[in-house]
């Protein structure tokens, strides 16, 4: 953070605390921040009622945007209506913008823990009680669900007359028509979506990313849910499936809700909150919907790498995924016991 970046922060933080002055002792760039960029902030708040120590973590757009990522305004008002329905959220603070970061940006207190997704799968260390740990994130889904439209805060999220499944079809067709290589696995993951999609009896508000990386956890357990910046209007079980996809089980596949537990338990917290069961063979549908999804991510990132718009060894590993999600999906849909069948 530059010197002429942190005087101006200091200055916002001191006036929406209501301190006198507030000196940034520690400011770190937090790693993990491929979309968007975090710095940790110590902060001594001198003067006023808020005099004392601050921890936060600053939020700001990354060098590089994703078209599909909500603005930081967006994501302080997800952020907002989560933590005011009861989820564990980072708790948001204040909202900025260009005028004092260089780039718009919001403040929230921070959560204690880690989120290293490959770290948490294999120290049992981390998150306490693993099966307690799964349902308490079921439950902590339902809460979220239950944030239903029309909410004027959340008035930027738009809802397409198709339904979610058809309408990320529509979605991933378009980004395949216009890529220069093709990729026949994925339209017949495509095709099998269109072909299997549900109906959508009520949309609720949906992380839409909701999977192991992206929450925190100390030795007791569940901390804090990250990451708001792909929220939508969705069906429900998009999070679900999300979350016990495959292909973010970092490994550890036998644990099939997010390589830390078990569905039984994802699935009882959930229903204990909602009230509903959970019905595990529409998940299915929301799985393979997860690796097509997350294929296609996939190869727009590695474009971002092969066009020269954003050089990153990461963005170009990330594309070389693909031909896994894609066996993944032809097993899923087109062999094997169980799968369901495309024509």
């Amino acid at each position: 953070m530059q010197a002429e970046q942190k005087q101006a922060v200091e200055r916002f933080l001191a006036e929406k605390a209501g301190a006198d002055t507030a000196v940034v002792q520690e400011a770190k760039l937090l790693s993990g921040g491929a979309i968007q960029e975090n710095w940790l902030l110590v902060v001594s708040l001198q003067g006023g009622a808020a005099a004392g120590q601050l921890e936060c973590v600053l939020r700001s757009d990354a060098a590089s945007a994703v078209a599909a990522s909500h603005s930081r305004a967006q994501e302080f008002a997800l952020l907002q209506a989560a933590f005011a329905a009861g989820v564990t959220v980072p708790e948001p603070l204040w909202l900025g913008d260009k005028s004092v970061f260089g780039r718009d940006f919001f403040v929230m207190r921070r959560a204690a823990g880690t989120a290293a997704g490959f770290r948490l799968v294999k120290d049992a260390s981390l998150g306490g009680d693993r099966e307690a740990l799964v349902e308490r994130i079921g439950a902590e889904m339902a809460k979220l669900h239950s944030i239903r439209p029309p909410v004027a805060a959340l008035d930027f999220l738009k809802q397409s007359e198709l339904s979610p499944a058809l309408q990320g079809v529509q979605e991933f067709r378009a980004f395949l028509d216009g890529h220069h290589t093709a990729f026949p696995a994925l339209e017949w993951g495509i095709r099998w979506l269109e072909k299997n999609a549900p109906v959508t009896t009520q949309r609720v508000l949906t992380h839409r990313d909701w999977r192991t990386g992206n929450y925190m956890v100390d030795e007791q357990g569940l901390t804090a849910v990250l990451d708001w910046e792909f929220a939508a209007w969705s069906d429900p079980l998009e999070d679900i499936g999300w979350f016990c996809a495959r292909c973010w089980r970092f490994g550890q596949f036998e644990k099939e809700a997010g390589g830390i537990g078990s569905r039984a338990a994802l699935y009882r917290g959930y229903s204990a909150v909602s009230g509903k069961p959970v019905n595990a063979d529409a998940v299915f549908y929301w799985e393979v919907y997860a690796h097509v999804r997350w294929a296609i991510i996939a190869l727009q990132q590695g474009e971002r790498h092969v066009s020269g718009q954003e050089p990153s060894l990461e963005l170009a590993l990330t594309a070389h995924i693909v031909p896994e999600l894609e066996l993944e999906i032809l097993r899923m849909t087109g062999v094997g016991s169980g799968a369901a069948k495309a024509n």
